[in-house]
């Protein structure tokens, strides 16, 4: 991809504008305003870490997940940042809210039986999110997948399920779509593999219903479906699904979010970030253009039409 108007156009696409909205925040962003408040505290007293890991009983890596939001703030370790700090009263009061707030019950938790942590984390981030950025080589992305789609997923990956266990964890799948819904919702790129149109995953009418879905949501404008054809993908697309994260909220602006078999990486360094956002633009240089995508899309739902009226005939 070149670094002209073309390159311009494709980071446009990855920028965000602020979110304006003032709810209290959820545990997600709790945990990263939180992170950003210690971590500013800290270098306004020209703290490096190796100073501060010894108040925690800590290393390092952990006083720096902390100030990242990377992992659940323990309410010891806060307290006794906030008294070596000596934050006046009302800065104080302020962490303490935040601390609460990561505590907070949301709707996901209902699912905790069926949800790992990695993946809850990655929900109540999605919510929080001005903007999410996303590729996928295998699958519909989750937040775009149709119930019968879901299933389907859900069917194949757990054989040995309970229909109970399925059922809940299509609930779960379907009610993390509700931030689609909502007039705050993320602006959404979605970056599909042509793979994923190929793939029929619960056969041919489960996929002309998907994609159908995907038009749908395309030509509304709820999400950016852009097609990266095979053609074109060898040399930019990596082998596993990529998030990249925006956010607006005054804490950490980005995180990426990569996917691995039963877990995933949460990335929030610059470096990182940097790194993935240019497999994320090389992509979208690659890739069709929206109106190219739907016609990608409308022809493989065609051939699926086509296969399913022959299957019932």
């Amino acid at each position: 991809m070149s670094d002209g108007s073309a390159a311009r156009m494709e980071r446009a696409d990855l920028d965000v504008a602020p979110n304006d909205g003032e709810e209290a925040p959820r545990p997600e962003v709790a945990s990263r305003l939180l992170g950003e408040t210690l971590r500013q505290a800290r270098r306004e007293r020209n703290l490096a870490l190796r100073d501060v890991a010894p108040v925690i009983r800590g290393s390092v890596s952990k006083i720096s997940r902390l100030e990242r939001g990377e992992s659940p703030p323990r309410e010891r370790d806060v307290r006794d940042l906030v008294a070596f700090y000596r934050l006046p009263s009302d800065q104080a009061h302020e962490i303490e809210s935040l601390l609460q707030q990561t505590r907070n019950n949301t709707w996901w938790q209902r699912y905790g039986d069926v949800t790992p942590n990695w993946l809850r984390r990655l929900i109540g981030l999605e919510a929080g999110a001005t903007r999410i950025v996303c590729y996928e080589n295998h699958v519909v992305p989750g937040l775009l997948q149709t119930r019968a789609y879901m299933r389907a997923l859900v069917s194949n990956g757990l054989p040995g399920a309970s229909p109970e266990e399925i059922d809940r964890r299509v609930e779960l799948r379907w009610e993390r779509q509700r931030i689609l819904q909502t007039a705050g919702r993320p602006a959404i790129v979605a970056l599909l593999e042509e793979a994923v149109l190929l793939r029929p995953v619960g056969g041919p009418a489960v996929m002309c219903a998907q994609i159908d879905h995907l038009i749908d949501l395309s030509q509304q404008g709820v999400v950016n479906i852009r097609i990266v054809p095979f053609e074109r993908s060898a040399s930019v697309a990596p082998s596993y699904p990529i998030t990249h994260l925006t956010f607006g909220d005054g804490g950490p602006s980005e995180l990426v979010y990569v996917e691995l078999i039963d877990s995933a990486m949460y990335l929030s360094r610059s470096t990182e970030i940097e790194q993935y956002r240019r497999v994320l633009l090389n992509l979208m240089g690659a890739s069709e253009r929206m109106r190219d995508s739907r016609e990608r899309l409308s022809t493989a739902r065609d051939r699926y039409a086509a296969r399913a009226g022959d299957i019932a005939l």
